[in-house]
């Protein structure tokens, strides 16, 4: 099974190679956006979720601590406001789908880009029949001032995916707000806000020192899939905050609205208590006047 997965995607690799003019890193580029559009549903709502639960946490928290011996009542107030806490385990969930698919192309590019009998050997043997390797062999393994196949003797790759990756993160963190630095000490007690602020370091840091052993095309991958993310990142923040705006303005409106409804009736009702009688003491001044011309009938 797994073999078959690996050989899937050294054959859409090749097959690329072959497309883009025996171009590895264009061929790369292209693999990963690939993969980031095949993955683009999950990680837009994945997105969306983090955002979302995020900056409930105010209310959330709130709940927890008014119904903290009853969670019957918790659950109902939770599902009054809309949070899952399901939703919470979402974040992990793109990242652990493209595991496989870290390991699979750290093993692709290996057989692509070592030159030893062994790997071409190999290589050849897991290629399809259809793809033609005659024009195809060697490949390069060089960019720059990298071997492909190696780790990156600057260590520059690394600090880019740790700096990508944390850009990336960053993104998926409601953003600041006027009044956050009044609620720091309620969200030291946020254990949600704690583990996010967590991850927004730990999780580059440690895929930054992981691109210190792996080879310099994976953290390509790496670099340009985060890219991806941080593009998509802004323009998931911006449409959210676009659709807050037009919440905020609806809510507004409606404020005003029943605003003047109020003031339209305390006015009918002072109008209304100038000419009120004793029978009809809720009645308009038009009704009383009927009625009083009728009694002196």
């Amino acid at each position: 099974m797994w073999d078959a997965f690996v050989n899937l995607m050294l054959n859409g690799m090749v097959l690329l190679y072959q497309l883009l003019g025996n171009n590895f890193i264009l061929a790369l580029v292209v693999f990963t956006v690939i993969i980031r559009l095949l993955m683009l549903p999950m990680n837009l709502r994945q997105q969306r979720s983090s955002l979302r639960m995020q900056e409930m946490q105010p209310q959330i928290q709130a709940i927890q601590k008014k119904y903290r011996d009853n969670p019957q009542k918790m659950q109902e107030e939770f599902q009054k406001v809309g949070y899952n806490p399901t939703e919470s385990l979402m974040g992990c969930l793109p990242l652990l789908l493209q595991m496989p698919i870290f390991f699979a192309l750290f093993r692709v590019i290996n057989l692509m880009l070592d030159s030893t009998p062994q790997s071409l050997l190999s290589m050849t043997e897991r290629v399809y029949a259809s793809i033609d390797l005659t024009n195809l062999l060697p490949i390069s393994n060089t960019f720059l001032w990298m071997n492909l196949a190696l780790p990156d003797p600057l260590l520059i790759m690394p600090v880019l995916v740790a700096g990508s990756m944390f850009i990336q993160q960053k993104l998926l963190m409601p953003p600041p707000k006027p009044d956050d630095g009044k609620k720091k000490a309620g969200a030291e007690e946020n254990p949600m806000a704690q583990m996010n602020q967590s991850m927004l370091y730990t999780m580059p840091i440690m895929f930054g020192f992981f691109a210190m052993s792996f080879n310099a095309g994976l953290a390509i991958y790496f670099i340009v899939s985060n890219i991806i993310g941080v593009v998509q990142g802004l323009i998931v923040r911006r449409s959210m905050a676009e659709v807050r705006l037009e919440s905020e303005a609806r809510r507004e409106e409606r404020a005003k609205a029943a605003a003047v409804f109020l003031e339209e009736t305390a006015e009918l009702a002072e109008t209304s208590d100038d000419g009120e009688s004793d029978d009809f003491p809720n009645a308009p001044s038009g009704k009383k006047n009927k009625k009083k011309k009728k009694s002196n009938k």
